[in-house]
């Protein structure tokens, strides 16, 4: 049977109390809809509540809780059980709460979102084998800086993570022991890869189908367009702030956004996203579709991202292409051509200048 998690949005009035006592009322007429309760989070300071719960569809959720209380959810999404675990550390009531007569549960559901992104930027002087060496000795720091402040593994590839944690103050941190240790485990490093971490925090549930959705979006854009540092969002700030005395979060590694800047962020992914493949996309397209002037796009993207608008479509546009000959290694033109290059020799002297190496030969060596 389907897992559904949905979202209560609570009145001032309602407390922890409350919620376990609907969650009660829940539990006494399920069956009659064929509805399996499984948990709950309720969060007082922030007003909201999630339920997690086994039911035929999202009309049977629906009508139970009508019958129970009252309280219709405000949303509703599919999920599934292991991936809420691995986000939210739990899909059945803590112990602690079995044992009384009524379950309160005052377990924010909310969550801070890391994504760390271990992109390759030259593959010049080192072969595949010792590539996958590096790798491998960049995750074992990582993995042992995420167990040691606490994260939860949601996804992981070799050069890729997704990571939840509880506490704002744990992802600031391990986020910076990764930069660190990265740096100074191997000479090498640097040559080869370009850390970016990207961190984001929201809850489960949004206007979005997937759980988490914003968030971890918003966390993987950070990763995307600034690189080689760890990348906070405003609330981010201000939550590790107000956890840390007010402890300023000005290091050199650690690229603090505002609300304009990641509104910024939104808007120029958005529209990069959109027109990347289009060989006519260029910085012109850039100032007339985002609202600014030649002359202010180019100040913000240069303080944003470090790059030039035409940098930063021709950087993205190759990193696009990497992704491709790793599924398509047959065709270089062809991967030329759907990224927006005019002609495959201009395609290959771009990758040749940014990875070290010719496509050619990093289909042959490196595809994967």
């Amino acid at each position: 049977m389907p897992i559904y998690m949905d979202r209560h949005d609570i009145p001032e009035e309602i407390t922890a109390a409350h919620v376990a006592q609907m969650h009660r009322e829940d539990l006494k007429i399920e069956h009659l809809y064929g509805c399996k309760g499984m948990t709950y989070w309720c969060d007082e300071k922030r007003r909201t509540a999630f339920c997690l719960i086994q039911a035929p569809n999202k009309k049977a959720i629906q009508d139970m809780h009508n019958h129970a209380h009252g309280e219709v959810p405000h949303r509703i999404i599919e999920v599934e059980g292991s991936i809420v675990e691995s986000f939210l550390g739990r899909i059945e009531d803590p112990e602690k709460s079995q044992k009384t007569e009524l379950n309160i549960i005052n377990d924010p559901a909310f969550r801070t979102i890391m994504v760390i992104d271990l992109r390759k930027v030259s593959f010049s002087g080192i072969d595949s084998e010792g590539l996958k060496e590096e790798i491998l000795q960049l995750n074992k720091v990582i993995l042992t800086s995420i167990e040691k402040f606490l994260g939860r593994i949601v996804k992981q590839k070799s050069d890729h993570f997704l990571l939840s944690f509880n506490s704002v103050t744990n992802a600031v941190l391990c986020a910076q022991e990764v930069y660190t240790n990265l740096s100074a485990i191997s000479k090498d490093y640097n040559k080869y890869f370009q850390l970016n971490i990207g961190l984001h925090a929201g809850v489960p549930v949004t206007e979005k189908d997937g759980i988490f959705e914003d968030t971890i979006k918003m966390a993987e854009r950070f990763c995307d367009i600034i690189h080689g540092k760890i990348v906070i969002s405003p609330e981010v700030r201000e939550l590790y702030e107000s956890e840390n005395r007010n402890i300023k979060l000005d290091h050199e590694n650690i690229k603090s956004l505002n609300v304009g800047d990641e509104k910024f962020v939104n808007l120029l992914v958005d529209y990069t996203e959109k027109e990347w493949t289009n060989a006519a996309f260029n910085s012109n397209e850039f100032s007339k579709n985002l609202g600014y002037s030649k002359s202010q796009l180019y100040r913000k993207m240069i303080a944003l991202t470090g790059k030039s608008p035409n940098t930063f479509i021709k950087d993205y546009r190759l990193e696009k292409a990497l992704q491709l000959l790793n599924k398509n290694s047959n065709n270089i033109s062809e991967t030329a051509f759907n990224t927006g290059f005019n002609s495959p020799a201009y395609f290959s002297k771009c990758f040749m200048d940014n990875f070290g190496i010719l496509p050619s030969k990093y289909v042959q060596n490196y595809a994967v």
